[in-house]
């Protein structure tokens, strides 16, 4: 009964936050936090503890799916660079900063790394809800970097807690072993369970068993890695970009509207969740805190607070240009940007739930049977950074953005315009022959050629037989076609392709709603379009 009203007052405030934050310019990730605390001020809850299991293995595998399925994979190529340098070395620099700062309040050296594992990668669920509405190289930039560097910290933070709890010697030659190890490992793992569903979803039918395999893939990538002691933030990651560049020719439209729809509320109440019950672990850390004296634990926090922000803006306007010093190529030159610019990848350092399930995971005992020390106050600094970064840097990102002046993504728009007359002109170009094909001829291909225009845009035009609706789907095939080969050869992005993408599901839906509702005909049978292989 408790865990039921745990799961019922969550999904309240994740409603209730939800409609205010619509109805005010207020930040939703912050009064997700507010509403979190004061739940856990509350006796019913005050016994609540985030589980890193849960975090880790529930939560962390479907957040990572679909941020990697949803980003743009030719953006990352572009940006492969400086998002490899930001998701390792950034994350390594981070972690020596805030162990740095620790130890100079006391904390021993090994504790004060493991302090810098916890909060050295951001968090791709607090910088997706603040970061929509950045260019898009920017947000692929960030969302990247935060899909990524979780694996750094976590493989980071295993050796530093092999240190701690079992007194085991610092090796940079081990720890580095391991290092790529779990990188290469990862993405192994990651390409292989990708493959292996895309030869699984060639040969499943029906929509809704494609979108229970879209359910379970994230786990299905992140187990294995485990279970190997390789990465599985970096399994996951991989699987669904490799995902997302056969999908649109392997899935149908009715399972993508299905598993989109799905993934879009599923994502949604995840991330809004573990901001709750974040926000419940500040007081719950508070009445936990024995190892230290409250006014002492809120100063290391906030020492650590301004070292994990302060090494990031550091970063950020230092490195790019120790870079350009080396790397004077046009290419590069065309594609770098100011500091103004820089200003909101600088700011987007913001902490999450993965770091308090880092904090977690810390044991309580070493080998010997003896308390790890510090690690009360670990927890707190945690939840403290944690709703800093949220409180600080969040709800003033939108305005840092407006004042970075970027330029618009005239590209994407572009792109979009360029991918919505290469679906007409495909549709045009095949409709005579397809005509010919269903026979369909006289006014209705007339017409079609009219509206084929307008129904790119999402227009509706009516269907008179089935032999018109066999020849929109023929249409719709061929566009879908031409909007993956446009995409192949990099003229469109990701992102504009999903958009068009998008339109075209809507209408095949409409379609199928409407042939469905079409009287039985009687008669010579009629040849049937092939069914759709790419999306």
């Amino acid at each position: 009964m408790e865990s039921l009203e745990l799961v019922v007052a969550v999904a309240a405030a994740v409603l209730v936050t939800g409609w205010i934050a619509r109805r005010t310019s207020l930040s939703e990730p912050l009064l997700l936090l507010g509403a979190g605390c004061l739940m856990g001020l509350m006796p019913p809850f005050e016994a609540v503890t985030l589980s890193p299991e849960m975090v880790l293995l529930l939560f962390l595998p479907a957040l990572l799916y679909w941020e990697a399925l949803t980003s743009s994979v030719r953006e990352i190529r572009h940006n492969l660079r400086t998002i490899a340098l930001q998701s390792t070395v950034l994350v390594l620099a981070t972690a020596l900063a805030v162990a740095a700062v620790a130890h100079a309040f006391g904390y021993p050296w090994p504790l004060a790394l493991v302090l810098g594992a916890v909060l050295a990668p951001t968090d791709a669920a607090a910088v997706a809800a603040v970061a929509r509405a950045m260019p898009r190289r920017i947000l692929t930039v960030l969302r990247t970097e935060s899909l990524l560097n979780d694996g750094t910290a976590l493989v980071l933070l295993a050796v530093a807690i092999e240190i701690v709890a079992e007194d085991a010697p610092f090796s940079w030659a081990g720890t580095s072993v391991r290092f790529i190890e779990s990188y290469a490992g990862g993405i192994a793992v990651g390409v292989a369970v990708a493959l292996l569903l895309r030869w699984v979803r060639r040969r499943l039918g029906d929509p809704l068993l494609h979108s229970v395999l879209s359910v379970a893939t994230p786990f299905f990538a992140f187990l294995p890695a485990e279970l190997l002691h390789v990465s599985g933030v970096l399994a996951v990651v991989t699987c669904g970009l490799v995902s997302s560049r056969y999908g649109p020719r392997v899935i149908s439209p009715h399972a993508r509207v299905q598993a989109t729809a799905f993934w879009e509320v599923a994502s949604h109440l995840l991330n809004s969740a573990l901001f709750v019950l974040v926000g419940m672990q500040l007081p719950a850390a508070v009445r936990a805190l024995t190892s230290t004296d409250l006014l002492q634990a809120v100063a290391v926090a906030l020492a650590v607070s301004a070292a994990v922000v302060g090494t990031r803006f550091l970063w950020f306007y230092s490195v790019p240009y120790a870079v350009r010093l080396v790397d004077r190529r046009p290419v590069q030159k065309a594609r770098r940007i100011g500091a103004a610019q820089r200003l909101p990848l600088a700011w987007a350092g913001m902490r999450g739930a993965i770091s308090l399930a880092a904090a977690l995971t810390i044991p309580a005992v070493t080998a010997e049977g003896r308390p790890v020390e510090h690690r009360d106050a670990i927890v707190f600094t945690t939840v403290v950074v944690i709703v800093v970064t949220l409180a600080v840097l969040g709800p003033t990102l939108p305005a840092v953005v407006r004042r970075a002046r970027s330029d618009a993504d005239d590209e994407q728009t572009a792109e979009s315009v360029l991918a919505q007359r290469h679906l007409s002109a495909a549709a045009l170009s095949a409709l005579p022959a397809l005509a010919r094909r269903y026979g369909v001829e006289g006014d209705t291909v007339a017409r079609l050629e009219r509206d084929i225009g307008d129904r790119v845009q999402g227009g509706e035009a009516a269907l008179r037989s089935h032999r018109a609706h066999q020849l929109e789907a023929a249409l719709l095939q061929v566009k879908r076609q031409a909007l993956t080969e446009l995409r192949d050869a990099g003229h469109i992005d990701d992102i504009v392709l999903r958009g068009v993408q998008d339109v075209l599901d809507a209408e095949d839906v409409r379609l199928s709603l409407k042939a469905a509702r079409m009287p039985v005909m009687t008669g010579a049978p009629i040849a049937e379009a092939a069914p759709p292989r790419s999306v």
